[in-house]
């Protein structure tokens, strides 16, 4: 997607040549038209998947798969990462590992939330060894529904999460797929 492209050529920040910083429109700071062409980019991709529901992790998923959501017309989850006060036990639960972060959340959608025999669309922001994705197609199989597709802002192709989730039989749509980083630089497949 040639204006995602642009805007990480423009405002992505390489560290040490295996991060990108894109705070200044997805992560921290959001640009409100870019989010809404990620979504309707998405919506196109999955068009014809009778989606029922948008899942997502908080936080830096939650603005895109709005905008998804919003141009599916379908409601959007997000799982929790800490427990809210007014949410009950009745929750499906996984572990997710944060490559970015180093650490381990566990992760919840409450029961009431996700439906057997729902179709489901994943969207994340960023993938890489393919934890946090893989965490939420185990909350949909908890909750019995179906997962139609994994939508992926930016790809980082040079590590095993996009493989992962194809070997395990999910069709994986990424918007941009990143090869590699030199030189402070973003090199795309």
């Amino acid at each position: 997607m040639q204006v995602l492209k642009d805007k990480i050529q423009a405002e992505g920040v390489v560290i040490q040549n295996s991060l990108l910083k894109v705070d200044s429109f997805l992560n921290h700071q959001l640009d409100p038209e870019l989010m809404m062409k990620l979504g309707e980019e998405f919506a196109l991709r999955f068009k014809n998947n009778k989606v029922t529901k948008v899942l997502t992790i908080e936080s830096s998923g939650i603005a895109v798969a709005i905008m998804v959501g919003l141009a599916l017309k379908v409601p959007v989850v997000f799982a929790r990462k800490k427990k809210s006060a007014v949410c009950n036990d009745e929750v499906y639960s996984t572990t997710v590992y944060s490559f970015t972060k180093k650490e381990s959340n566990y992760v919840t959608v409450s029961k009431e939330l996700l439906a057997t025999g729902e179709n489901v669309m994943i969207i994340d922001d960023f993938l890489a060894n393919g934890e946090a994705a893989l965490g939420l197609t185990h909350i949909v199989e908890q909750a019995g529904a179906n997962v139609v597709g994994i939508g992926i802002v930016i790809e980082k192709s040079f590590q095993p999460g996009a493989e992962k989730l194809k070997s395990a039989g999910y069709r994986v749509e990424s918007l941009v797929r990143i090869k590699s980083f030199s030189n402070g630089q973003v090199n795309y497949v």
